[in-house]
């Protein structure tokens, strides 16, 4: 039988989206299930401000009164403006390995581009940088961050057969911690606080942190503003996420540096790892998936560094090596001995050299991809 494509409208068809993964990922010793209420949250214009400047569609493929498929389709009109490109946006693809299933999927968001002016597409990407982004193409025996991706080998030939390309590479690594920070690191540290008259700042609570959570959207504005895929977050976009992540950090891995007149600009947000928690708590925060998240977010066996952002205007001046040691002192101090970094983009080569420093693998790299439409 010829693969049938439906669009997502009900939300019956959004939690059969959401659930396909469940369904796809279900015998993977290495996926990390996401929230599924959030994720259908995600798909709802009503809980999800992104709406307000992408369009969007999404489409389920059956086959054999199966469902074997999904993709979404997104334009953020934001992004365009950027970058003057009539580009759009392939999201959420996930499909089982038939290539007529993944074809079908993926000519129905060329098509739906096209109509709407496009003239390329590209990804996986999502309504933002914050979102789910980019196919994993090594790091297939890895355990993923609750903020990286997981998919099949197959991917990647499939994405290729179907004409796309590389457009850009995630790099990800895994570091071994020290049984201590050099003292000569810790030395530099402090003569780069006194020269700038810079101050680092560490939480215990949760609403001491909140304080400073929209300071720290409106620096990672300035600090991310040219890199790939990525929009300003306006102030809706602020509150979602800070509704979204915020409470759900440990504030002792939140490290904040702040100026002489007590501004913040730079930061590094380290979360202990939810991963084997949330495959767990299969999608669901009740009865026992809060339990299980919880406990892993008091007793981190290990942490996931999830974003680092420095003012553009104060580079070359080490405030970095500031938030590194910060970081690595309460690392050390709570018996961790392994790092997974999130994401970096591969041109990102200051980001980079600072891992380098570290006993590392890089293990994992994730790809994005493009494909004329014209």
């Amino acid at each position: 039988m010829s693969v049938e494509i439906k669009e997502v409208i009900t939300r019956k068809d959004i939690r059969q989206f959401v659930d396909f993964q469940f369904e796809l990922y279900k015998d993977s010793e290495y996926w990390v299930p996401p929230l599924k209420a959030d994720e259908v949250k995600s798909l709802l214009p009503g809980h999800n401000p992104a709406f307000g400047f992408c369009k969007s569609k999404f489409w389920l493929a059956y086959k054999d009164n199966k469902c074997v498929g999904r993709i979404g389709g997104i334009i953020n009109e934001k992004y365009i403006e950027k970058i003057n490109e009539k580009i759009a946006r392939f999201s959420r693809i996930e499909f089982v390995d038939d290539f007529e299933v993944s074809a079908k999927l993926l000519e129905t968001a060329e098509k739906w581009a096209k109509e709407q002016g496009m003239t390329a597409i590209h990804g996986p990407l999502g309504f933002t940088n914050l979102d789910h982004q980019a196919i994993l193409i090594e790091g297939f025996d890895y355990l993923p961050s609750v903020a990286s991706e997981y998919h099949f080998p197959y991917y990647k030939e499939h994405l290729e057969k179907a004409g796309y390309e590389k457009e850009i590479d995630w790099i990800e690594f895994r570091l071994t911690m020290p049984k201590e920070i050099p003292e000569k690191a810790i030395k530099l540290c402090e003569t780069i606080k006194k020269r700038y008259n810079l101050t680092a700042k560490s939480f215990l609570s949760t609403k001491d942190l909140l304080i400073y959570a929209s300071d720290m959207f409106e620096l990672l504005n300035k600090a991310f503003a040219e890199l790939f895929s990525v929009v300003a977050f306006d102030e809706k976009m602020v509150q979602y996420y800070k509704k979204k992540y915020m409470k759900m950090l440990n504030p002792k891995f939140v490290k904040i540096v702040f100026d002489a007149d007590y501004k913040v600009v730079g930061f590094i947000i380290g979360v202990p790892s939810l991963s084997k928690a949330m495959q767990k708590a299969k999608g669901k925060l009740f009865p026992f998936g809060i339990f299980y998240i919880m406990k892993a977010l008091k007793n981190p066996k290990e942490i996931d560094l999830f974003l680092t952002a420095v003012d553009p205007q104060l580079q070359g001046m080490g405030l970095p090596s500031i938030l590194i040691s910060e970081q690595m002192q309460t690392i050390l101090e709570n018996g961790i001995t392994h790092v997974e970094t999130t994401g970096m983009i591969e041109t990102n080569q200051k980001a980079i050299q600072h891992w380098k420093n570290y006993e590392h693998v890089q293990h994992k790299r994730k790809r994005c991809f493009k494909k004329s439409i014209q």
